[in-house]
Parts: C-alpha cells; sequence; structure tokens
C-alpha cells in the first residue's frame, strides 16, 4: 500500500506540478489587471536576455509589468526587489519585445505589480504601481 501512495505520489507531482509562489502571484497580477481594464498580450515571455513577467495593453501603451510576489513585507514592500539593475534588463527586453513585435512607435511604460501572500491567506494584497520607473539605459534612444 505504502508503494502505491508514493507512486501515486509521484505520478501527481509529475502530470499536475504545484504552482510556486511566483507563478500563483503572477496569476493573480494578471487576473487583477483584467479587472482594471488591461488587455494581457503575454505572460511568462521569454526572451533572449530574460523573462518578461506581463505584457499588457492599456488603450494604446505597450505595459511592461514586473510582478514580484512575497509571502510577507517582513523585509520591505515586494516592489522594492525591482532595483535599478533590474530596471535596465527590463528596458532591455522591453526593447527586444517592440522591436520584435513591430510596436516600435507606440508609447510604453514600466509598471510594477507588488502581491504579498501569506501562507494563511486565500487571497493576496496587491498594490500596483503604474508608470514605476523611466526607461534606463546607455548608449540606447531611451536615457
Amino acid at each position: 500500500m505504502q508503494r502505491l501512495r508514493a507512486v501515486l505520489s509521484q505520478w501527481r507531482s509529475r502530470y499536475f506540478p504545484r504552482k510556486s509562489l511566483g507563478q500563483r502571484g503572477e496569476r493573480a497580477a494578471a487576473k487583477y489587471l483584467r479587472r482594471k481594464g488591461y488587455k494581457i498580450v503575454a505572460q511568462a515571455n521569454r526572451l533572449a536576455p530574460g523573462e518578461l513577467d506581463l505584457v499588457a495593453a492599456d488603450g494604446r501603451t505597450v505595459v511592461f509589468v514586473e510582478v514580484k510576489t512575497r509571502r510577507s513585507d517582513q523585509y520591505g514592500n515586494p516592489a522594492e526587489a525591482v532595483d535599478l539593475r533590474k530596471q535596465r534588463r527590463l528596458t532591455r527586453l522591453a526593447v527586444t519585445y517592440l522591436k520584435r513585435h513591430r510596436l516600435l512607435e507606440y508609447p510604453a511604460r514600466f509598471d510594477v505589480v507588488a502581491v504579498t501572500w501569506p501562507d494563511d491567506r486565500r487571497r493576496p494584497t496587491i498594490e500596483h504601481f503604474e508608470n514605476a520607473f523611466e526607461a534606463v539605459g546607455e548608449g540606447e534612444f531611451y536615457s
């Protein structure tokens, strides 16, 4: 009987993996943004230099959304993890995305969604920071 339980457990985890906290946070952020009227265009979009969490459309503006999820705010707001280094990386990713999809003529901005989701709560606390930072880089067409 114990062997059967082990096989079933292994099968379940292989075919129905649990969502990580980050994945759950991204899903919650996407749902939140949809309720605010955004159209989610891409989720977990992998590009050569990294990954964009969410790409959304807010009217005619392309919005690159970085989602930061934490179990608590013990070490500060999750949005504080989007430091200058991360902003540079996101800017490079955004330019790559805009070029690849021929969207350079559209306005774009960077939003950050902070998700705090303690283990003992069914729903997270979500904070949305619109236009959280300007494009950052060197030697490109942005400052």
